[in-house]
């Protein structure tokens, strides 16, 4: 078996992740800050720790700025949700994933007004468009950190440095690259940031967090949570009303601290290598066409393809049962993205290599792909 998946969730894990959700449920299966007793002040500690290392990975000095969520797109609701109000206009992109884009579809409902900022052929948006798409009424911009279906990297230095000029917040969904990528949300500009726990990071599914800036005070999303009746709880806790995932929050927290004991840039640079034979292979295979950018410094560690004549869920079926590969077909979540592509309404098929691939991997995936290409 070869899993190139890793953009949908990565596998497999650090063991050090199977091992602390072992641990926590068997030794530290208290209710985290609802009792003082020793096995809930132990789940505590491990919930603190998770934040303590999400906070070092993304450059923060305040850990309880970290919300933590089952996912990139709860977070992504939190943040767009409890942050716009009706008349408010929120500028995003023609490319992004159902969770940004539905969820400003029903906040225009609502009376929020939104623009949408088209990208270069590449996948990649122009921070001049971004700057000028923003109106007085402009209260967020909110982009992905990296498509999932270009790939493409986006230049978030330069739209937080327009964003701040005018004086307006800038949200990035960072599903694709937190962990895969060095992420600096204070050099970068980030006012908030959105990802999930079981993709780059190595932890469980139903793991996410939301970083938001002190001072960015979101409406609660979820009622409920400890406190006194009609008293307002601090974020973390107010944004984390109910019993949290205690476990998956710590196997979260042991997949960032292989993160830091491993390097970031450690990580990129071997996927990156892994992407550019992908890319390279893919290119020089008769009919098959590459949505993104060629060069493997400009993209995360995905690449969507399709091959003339085939639907992509053929690519996929013929690749795990003739060969043992998984890779992902269809639209990804994202048919914004897809139309934008010129790949609607088939999608494409997706290759995401992980730190735990190979070059020998990649070698075995574009053998297969010529074979089927091929016929």
């Amino acid at each position: 078996m070869i899993y190139l998946d890793n953009a949908a969730t990565s596998f497999p894990k650090p063991e050090s992740v199977y091992t602390r959700i072992d641990e926590v449920l068997r030794k530290k299966g208290g209710n985290p800050g609802r009792s003082s007793h020793a096995m809930a002040m132990a789940a505590s500690r491990v919930v603190f720790g998770a934040r303590e290392a999400v906070s070092r990975l993304i450059n923060i000095q305040d850990s309880s700025r970290i919300v933590f969520t089952k996912n990139a797109t709860e977070a992504i609701n939190v943040a767009l949700k409890g942050i716009l109000k009706p008349g408010d206009h929120v500028v995003t992109s023609t490319f992004e994933h159902n969770a940004v884009s539905k969820c400003i579809s029903r906040l225009e409902r609502m009376g929020v007004e939104s623009a949408k900022v088209a990208p270069d052929k590449e996948g990649r948006l122009s921070p001049d468009d971004i700057g000028a798409a923003i109106r007085k009424s402009t209260r967020l911009v909110c982009v992905s950190h990296a498509s999932n279906v270009f790939g493409a990297v986006q230049p978030v230095a330069e739209i937080g440095r327009v964003c701040k000029s005018k004086g307006v917040l800038l949200m990035i969904d960072a599903a694709q690259t937190a962990g895969a990528m060095p992420i600096d949300v204070t050099a970068m500009g980030v006012n908030v940031l959105a990802a999930t726990g079981h993709k780059g990071l190595f932890g469980p599914q139903g793991t996410g967090f939301l970083y938001i800036e002190e001072g960015v005070e979101p409406e609660q999303f979820v009622d409920g949570g400890s406190g006194l009746i009609g008293g307002e709880l601090e974020v973390p806790e107010r944004l984390e009303a109910g019993t949290i995932n205690t476990p998956g929050i710590g196997g979260l927290g042991a997949g960032v601290e292989f993160l830091l004991s491993e390097g970031v840039a450690k990580i990129r640079t071997h996927e990156e290598r892994l992407v550019g034979m992908t890319l390279e292979g893919l290119s020089a295979i008769k009919g098959v066409g590459v949505t993104g950018p060629l060069d493997a410094a400009k993209r995360a560690a995905l690449v969507a393809f399709n091959i003339e004549g085939k639907k992509p869920v053929e690519v996929g079926l013929r690749l795990d049962n003739d060969f043992g590969m998984m890779i992902r077909c269809g639209t990804h979540c994202a048919p914004d993205a897809h139309r934008q592509a010129l790949t609607w309404p088939e999608g494409s098929a997706r290759v995401s290599p992980g730190y735990f691939n190979t070059e020998k991997d990649i070698e075995a995936f574009l053998k297969a792909i010529r074979k089927i290409a091929a016929k």
